[in-house]
């Protein structure tokens, strides 16, 4: 009796030395292109994917739904989506929610970059990736990474306030202190700032942090730092637009909008309309629309068991994670309109409405 050898098991085989054979790699390769070519022939068309916000309270995060939403339809899949209000508990709850109702992957805005390594190993142990987006979480082995690069952002509002106010009486607002980009922001700016605190150029007059980047605690700051140096201020780091309008409503009360140079980022709106009339220095600009795409796209792939052209990876704490880092834009009087309104990104009679 003949048997019929189907060509699929007639293979070249390799030797580890003479009439030594090395099975072992040629099965690997043979695993890995067969896994390769159904990757390219069978792209899943029932992917759900879990979406985690840490919040939605500024207009940055409720424009990232909508764009996400609308970038999913485009693509075909589902999206299952949370908002945590800043409560990290809450955000718990909802991730667990999310696994038991099968998602094959989430994207995960942590509330704490620290506690959220739990939520990465509960996810994981029920077979659902992870895409961290914006805020590296702590300690963990995330499978994909995707942010702007937070140190970039910090070194560009340093860079602004140094360039603008080389000397006088300068308020440091960090962010919220369990959210590790707050760390990265400050860091890249003080990276400036600092070599001209210590030769006496700049007088630090407050140096606090702003819990879950609260605008009405930025006021209250900004208010008593008025009030402890006689209104003498020059300069106010604001790490966000929100903790920004804070600040901003704390001069106002004094007179002093526009007449102090303040930071802020993720052009919001507001922020946009401070710009033109002068009250907000700048901001920085992370494109919502390129992030939110290159989530979606890395959630596709991970579902889809496909590799992921990165060209970086980042450190956890734990192990290197690979990462998609874009690129942030400083935004101010001079280019608010051909970056922000010409992009279609805000519109110009909202930005400019009196």
């Amino acid at each position: 009796m003949y048997l019929s050898i189907p060509n699929g098991f007639i293979v070249p085989v390799y030797y580890v030395e003479q009439h030594v054979l090395d099975i072992g790699k040629k099965i690997l390769q043979e695993h890995n292109s067969y896994r390769i070519l159904t990757d390219e022939i069978i792209d899943r068309k029932d992917i759900v994917i879990g979406v985690s916000f840490g919040d939605q309270i500024t207009y940055r995060w409720k424009r990232q739904k909508i764009i996400m939403e609308e970038y999913a339809k485009t693509k075909g899949v589902t999206l299952k989506i949370e908002n945590a209000d800043a409560d990290a508990a809450k955000q718990a709850q909802q991730v667990e929610k999310l696994i038991s109702e099968g998602i094959d992957v989430l994207i995960l805005v942590p509330v704490d970059s620290y506690s959220a390594a739990e939520l990465v190993d509960k996810a994981h142990k029920s077979g659902v990736k992870i895409v961290d987006y914006t805020r590296l979480i702590q300690n963990s082995d995330v499978d994909l990474y995707i942010s702007y690069d937070g140190l970039k952002i910090g070194e560009l509002q340093g860079q602004y306030l140094i360039k603008t106010v080389p000397k006088g009486n300068y308020i440091i607002l960090s962010g919220d202190p369990d959210n590790f980009n707050s760390k990265l922001y400050k860091e890249g700016a003080m990276k400036y700032i600092t070599p001209l605190a210590n030769i006496k150029n700049i007088k630090i007059v407050a140096d606090k942090p702003v819990k879950n980047w609260d605008s009405n605690i930025a006021f209250k700051i900004v208010e008593e730092a008025l009030i402890a140096n006689n209104n003498k201020i020059d300069a106010i780091l604001a790490p966000n637009d929100l903790i920004a309008g804070g600040a901003i409503d704390a001069l106002k009360a004094q007179g002093l909008a526009g007449r102090v140079v303040v930071t802020g980022k993720d052009a919001d709106l507001e922020a946009a309309q401070r710009i033109v009339r002068r009250t907000q220095s700048m901001t920085v600009f992370n494109d919502p629309r390129e992030e939110a795409y290159a989530a979606i796209e890395g959630a596709i792939n991970l579902a889809n068991n496909k590799p992921i052209d990165v060209q970086t990876y980042v450190n956890t704490g734990k192990t290197n994670v690979p990462a998609i880092i874009l690129t942030p834009i400083v935004i101010d009087k001079n280019n608010i309109n051909s970056v922000l309104i010409d992009s279609g990104y805000l519109k110009q009679n909202e930005v400019y409405a009196m």
